[in-house]
């Protein structure tokens, strides 16, 4: 850890600049005892793919997250509105591993929501951005401010759909095998871009 010379009484001791420590904490691939962690990335203001690749940035300028993979890009039907009422979504899905718990991750996905500007004013309105964890290291909580797994994503193919592109084994704890629960729902209004590609950090 970089310490800090904020509150130092000398002063020709200078603050480490910010750029140095994203580029050790970026050169730092090793985290110490990382969970596994799941996130929805989803967007239908603006532009996009750009938004959904800031996002995917933001994660992993983080410290203490390390992005190990990005599924494809799907184009989505809103949810829970009536057709055509809003702008088609693009949807991902991310595998982290990372040092945070759980509610320290969601402060960190809803500042990235808020730096794009996210607006949370209507429950299914349309959004710049959202960040959802659905799933962390097989983690169950009824906890209202986050519970785990999501608590729909069993019946969203927006997310299992690209979600088993990037771990086909994957499981929703007290759900089962994404694999299984695509068999019971439709994929239909989920649509894949393969024109469109978001990329891990370097």
């Amino acid at each position: 850890m970089t310490p800090s010379h904020a509150s130092s009484p000398d002063p020709t001791v200078q603050p480490v600049p910010a750029s140095v420590v994203r580029q050790v904490d970026a050169a730092d691939s090793t985290l110490h005892n990382p969970h596994r962690a799941v996130l929805s990335l989803g967007s239908n203001l603006g532009n996009r793919l750009d938004t959904l690749q800031g996002a995917i940035d933001a994660l992993e300028d983080t410290p203490g997250v390390r992005v190990k993979a990005v599924s494809p890009v799907y184009e989505t039907e809103p949810w829970g509105v009536d057709p055509g009422s809003q702008p088609t979504y693009f949807n991902a899905v991310v595998l982290l591993k990372t040092t945070l718990p759980p509610a320290s991750l969601l402060e960190r996905a809803q500042a990235i929501e808020e730096a794009y500007r996210r607006v949370r004013d209507t429950r299914w309105g349309p959004r710049t951005l959202d960040v959802d964890i659905i799933s962390y290291q097989g983690v169950t909580s009824a906890d209202p401010a986050l519970t785990l797994p999501h608590p729909r994503v069993h019946e969203r193919a927006f997310v299992l759909v690209p979600w088993h592109d990037v771990d086909p084994d994957a499981e929703v704890p007290g759900h089962g095998e994404v694999a299984s629960l695509l068999d019971g729902i439709t994929e239909r209004g989920v649509t894949p871009r393969p024109d469109l590609t978001l990329v891990l950090p370097d």
